[in-house]
Parts: C-alpha cells; structure tokens; sequence
C-alpha cells in the first residue's frame, strides 16, 4: 500500500482508527474566536489576513492591542489590516502610533507612507517615504 493508504488508515497501520477519522464532507467544528486564546487568536487573524479577509483580522487583532499596546508585530498586522481592508484612517492611527513608539521601524514608515498617499495625502506621507528609505527600505 502507498504512504497517501498508509496514512488513511491510522498512525499504526492497523486499520483500527477507523471511528477516529471525520467521515468527507463532515464539518469539524472550530472554537468561537472569542474562545481563543491570545496565541491562537494571533494564529487565526494571520490565517484571515493570507486568505484576504482583512476585516476579520482587524476583528481579530483589536482585542489583543488593546491588551498588548507594546506589541509592534501584532500591531503592525492590525495596521496592514486596516489598510487593505481600505479602513485608512484606522490604519494611519495604529501606523502613527508605531512611529512614535518604534521611529526606527522603517516598514511602519513605509506603510504610513503608502496609507497617506492611498488617502490622497501623498506630500503628507513623503517624509515617511524618505525616512523608509533611508533606513533601506525601497518605496
């Protein structure tokens, strides 16, 4: 039998783990996200930001900024989220926020520079193009 058969009948290839398996087309029922923990919480909201679903991230990731403001990775991804999820305002707040905590994080410039301009606030957001840029980063 190949590895694909092998693995379809259980880890000790004996065929027992039959009533263990989730027959096709069965739902398997995830936790609520506010049953979550914060990892996992973090975990869905990346999985909702790969797949686009930008607004449920963001709805993800409020919670845990709100209880982790120093957290610039999870705050960076709330901000990417609003910005894609075209909520600028929102994301230049989070981004502005960044820059005054972290003024070294050249990719926060470069993203409030993109959220600045995107809102058609380009000359606003060119001396954090220029600062991003400066720091390596291309804009």
């Amino acid at each position: 039998m190949g590895d694909f058969e092998d693995m379809l009948r259980g880890l000790d290839g004996s065929g027992d783990d039959q009533d263990r398996r989730i027959p096709v087309g069965e739902a398997v029922a995830l936790p609520a996200d506010d049953d979550l923990d914060d990892h996992a919480r973090y975990d869905r909201a990346t999985f909702a930001f790969e797949t686009k679903d930008y607004v449920r991230a963001a709805t993800l990731l409020e919670p845990l900024v709100q209880a982790d403001p120093g957290n610039a990775e999870v705050r960076l991804l709330l901000a990417r989220s609003y910005y894609h999820s075209a909520r600028l305002g929102r994301a230049e707040t989070e981004l502005r926020a960044m820059v005054e905590r972290w003024p070294s994080d050249a990719y926060a410039h470069l993203v409030l520079a993109r959220t600045l301009q995107r809102a058609g606030r380009a000359e606003e957001g060119a001396p954090h193009l220029k600062l991003a840029e400066a720091m390596g980063l291309e804009g």
